[in-house]
């Protein structure tokens, strides 16, 4: 028995090195193969990437700059009259629209005194008529225009009707309502509260209409333009920019920090907070019909520039004539050899997961973002 398995065992042996010999003769014979399963997929797997279409547009070049939010619109909203909270509509955080009630006062004495003020309009009114109608009766005309001022003068129904329209006034003021859409940053008082004319209640802050207070160096002043583009990033969001517009140049420059301020008002996406620190890149320049490709898809092999472009499932590198950049974009220029851009509009390029591709290498597309239009 011992013998048998030595030999069945050997025999195996030869059997799987001739085979091994065979495929290696194969391979040798044919040295296409590998290269032909490599480019099928069989024995490389497709790496996932990110790419982003080239696209024709305008290339702008930009100045960087620091500065702080802050908001066009912050109130503190003050009773206007006195009296008991009744209800206390909005807490700290809530959203509220425009003209929306906040707070409301007990109304009974202010419907008391809309009340009073119209009976003391009435009474007067009584008074008036008694005044005129016997001068009307006696001489059967109708009272002078000097008659009837006479007569209201002596009613006191003038003055009445002004205690009536500040009657109604003060119980308008019964309720505070919001100026304009924002959120609620605190409330001052509470329900059963008595508060006097003056005290405040809520504070209300425009999160949506926001600008930026930037700093920029003096040299780099004269390249900006009031209604040039600007795109803004916080901390909390530092690859979402912000697109927003440069709204004033102001006027003074900084002796110390030779900076002057720059005025840019941004439309606030919710990430964005009155007091946070700001990044602007500001549109210094604008050059116009440039082939454009995300600075992130450059990359560089043996000193010479290239992207990566996608083609039947595997990556292509392409070697480039870079232009200028603002960081984010990349001018392509035609290739001094050829005078032609190797690059067209529409073209998907990698910008993610390309650093260490090789040339056919297969891939796999999981995302296609979007190319941004400024």
């Amino acid at each position: 028995m011992p013998h048998r398995r030595s030999f069945a065992f050997a025999a195996c042996f030869v059997l799987v090195a001739a085979c091994g010999k065979s495929d290696a003769a194969d391979a040798a014979g044919n040295p296409d193969s590998l290269a032909a399963d490599t480019l099928a997929g069989k024995s490389t797997l497709a790496l996932p990437v990110v790419g982003e279409e080239v696209r024709m547009g305008d290339l702008v070049l930009t100045v960087t700059a620091q500065g702080q939010l802050r908001t066009d619109a912050s109130a503190s909203l003050k009773a206007e009259a006195s009296g008991t909270v009744q209800r206390m509509l909005v807490r700290a955080g809530d959203r509220v629209r425009r003209g929306q009630a906040l707070m409301r006062f007990d109304p009974r004495p202010f419907d008391l005194a809309v009340d009073e003020a119209q009976a003391a309009v009435r009474a007067a009114e009584v008074s008036y008529m008694v005044e005129i109608g016997p001068d009307s009766i006696a001489t059967g005309k109708a009272p002078t225009q000097a008659r009837r001022d006479y007569a209201i003068s002596r009613s006191g129904l003038e003055g009445a009707k002004v205690r009536l329209a500040r009657a109604k006034l003060e119980r308008e003021r019964a309720v505070i309502t919001a100026p304009f859409d924002g959120i609620i940053e605190r409330v001052g008082t509470s329900v059963g509260e008595r508060i006097s004319a003056g005290q405040e209640v809520a504070v209300v802050v425009d999160l949506s209409n926001l600008r930026v207070e930037a700093d920029v160096l003096e040299h780099d002043l004269p390249l900006l333009r009031v209604g040039g583009e600007a795109f803004i990033t916080v901390p909390a969001a530092p690859d979402k920019p912000v697109h927003g517009r440069i709204a004033a140049i102001l006027p003074m420059v900084d002796s110390t920090t030779r900076a002057g301020r720059v005025i840019i008002r941004v439309r606030g996406d919710g990430t964005m907070r009155p007091g946070m620190y700001a990044s602007a890149r500001l549109e210094a320049a604008r050059l116009p019909n440039r082939i454009i490709v995300p600075t992130s898809a450059v990359v560089e092999r043996e000193g010479r520039p290239l992207v990566f472009t996608v083609v039947d499932d595997h990556a292509e590198w392409v070697y480039i004539q870079q232009g200028r950049s603002n960081g984010r974009d990349t001018e392509i220029l035609p290739d001094s050899a050829t005078g032609e851009i190797p690059l067209t509009p529409g073209m998907i390029v990698l910008t993610e997961g390309h650093r260490t591709l090789s040339h056919l290498a297969p891939v796999r597309l999981t995302a296609k973002r979007e190319a941004d239009p400024n």
